[in-house]
């Protein structure tokens, strides 16, 4: 009777599907959001907020901070990986095609920030302290909508997501650097840049040993958080100089074997533990939803984040595709786009900061922009989630309707295999009868072929 595997490898081969990956992504936000709403939730920041660490070398960090600050450094890291593959032998190797996402990204920051600013105008609060609050895209929760509700669409709209989500999370933490740092240390920020420089040279050599690259990969975390610079960039810099190019013996690309093997414990642990400190916001003692929803801050939030990110992205997109002529990926389409926009509004993480850092802990405001992040990411949860199936029912219908004469959207570069399948018929059915008629025609044109018979 073969061994039955046990509950790790279980979960391990469970985590393969993204589907349940997202779920469990999921909740672990459900549980913070409970707790931290109980007659039990002082427990909950009681532990979110112990200190941990070594103060003596100033790493002394809350339990939330190691979880968003130090974990969220290994996802970082296999991001990295997944877009250096893209990014030399992947879909995105074209400058023209990484070029879309990396715009839509900054125009999916503009929208936002013009969004909230209007509604600061219009209702004459004058608080614009909270621009940048709705800018920034929580890569994992974005990517765990996709998966689960995303089925269907082409491969290429993760690319697409992740690579726009990054550049947009990256630009989040830019604004922090320039707008809300009391100042960056250049000597640290080129300490770790140089230990990230080692490490590329070590893998480049295929030195790989774990008791060399970890310290190294850590000492780089470290550096640029004392730099000052959200520490997670050291995962993404340490994942981008992996190399992908193969030699001999090689049987992958050295970034898809990292990815492979550190995916498990970024997925399974780092993911959830981070959205279960990310999620936990007191709700109740914030005023309540009601009180939030007449804020003008937190309007300009919680409408920013789904809303402004859909004007932002998806028309800088149209005009991209439209007005310039730059292409999407393999097998996208604009109408593609109009869901990843919604779902690209999933702010959490580094929205949550960016409330912090916007308001003091004493600001009334403050409470209500962490309140209006977690309301506004549910929003976009929601109506991505939609517009994802949505799509995925045209996609399904596509070929039939424009055999029909209708369009659904889609490119016409990029039809789909069901189409393709469709006009391959057709065709075969055409060349059987194409000599038939041949035949007729040369009859007709032969001279006295009409007589000969």
């Amino acid at each position: 009777m073969p061994k039955r595997p046990g509950i790790i490898a279980r979960y391990r081969n469970a985590l393969h599907n993204e589907s349940f990956a997202g779920i469990v992504l999921l909740i672990g936000a459900l549980l913070a959001l409970i707790w931290s709403n109980s007659p039990i939730r002082e427990s909950y920041f009681t532990m979110a907020e112990t200190e941990v660490g070594l103060e003596a070398i100033h790493l002394s960090l809350p339990i939330a901070h190691w979880a968003s600050d130090g974990l969220l450094a290994l996802f970082f890291f296999v991001v990295g990986l997944e877009l250096k593959q893209e990014f030399t032998i992947g879909s995105l190797h074209d400058p023209r095609k990484a070029a879309v996402p990396i715009i839509a990204a900054i125009c999916g920051m503009a929208g936002p920030i013009g969004l909230y600013c209007l509604i600061q105008i219009i209702t004459g609060s004058g608080v614009y302290g909270g621009w940048a609050i709705p800018v920034a895209t929580d890569i994992a929760f974005a990517l765990a909508v996709l998966s689960i509700f995303g089925r269907g669409l082409p491969p290429a709209t993760r690319t697409f997501l992740m690579t726009l989500a990054v550049a947009d999370d990256l630009g989040g933490i830019i604004v922090i650097a320039v707008f809300f740092s009391s100042g960056i240390s250049l000597l640290w920020l080129a300490i770790s840049l140089a230990i990230v420089a080692i490490f590329g040279v070590l893998v480049q050599k295929r030195i790989t040993h774990w008791w060399l690259l970890w310290p190294l990969a850590i000492l780089a975390w470290y550096a640029m958080h004392r730099a000052g610079v959200h520490a997670t960039i050291a995962g993404v810099a340490l994942g981008m100089v992996v190399p992908t190019r193969q030699i001999a013996g090689e049987r992958q690309p050295m970034t898809k074997l990292f990815a492979d093997k550190l995916d498990f414990y970024s997925s399974g642990f780092v993911l959830p533990i981070f959205s279960f400190f990310a999620a936990g916001v007191n709700i109740i003692d914030s005023g309540g939803i009601g009180g939030m929803m007449t804020d003008p801050v937190a309007a300009g939030i919680y409408l920013g984040l789904p809303v402004g990110k859909c004007i932002g992205i998806f028309g800088g997109v149209w005009i991209m595709t439209r007005l310039f002529k730059l292409r999407l990926g393999n097998g996208i389409d604009l109408a593609d786009i109009f869901p990843i926009s919604f779902v690209a509004g999933i702010g959490f993480t580094v929205s949550l900061l960016i409330a912090q850092l916007s308001f003091g802990a004493e600001d009334p405001h403050e409470a209500h922009a962490r309140v209006a992040v977690i309301v506004g990411s549910l929003l976009a949860m929601v109506l991505g989630a939609v517009t994802l199936q949505i799509r995925k029912n045209q996609r399904l219908r596509g070929p039939v309707r424009r055999r029909h004469g209708k369009s659904t959207g889609a490119s016409d570069h990029a039809p789909d295999a069901l189409e393709r399948k469709g006009r391959n018929r057709e065709q075969a059915r055409t060349d059987e009868r194409e000599p038939s008629a041949r035949a007729k025609n040369n009859d007709r044109k032969r001279p006295g072929s009409g007589t000969a018979r």
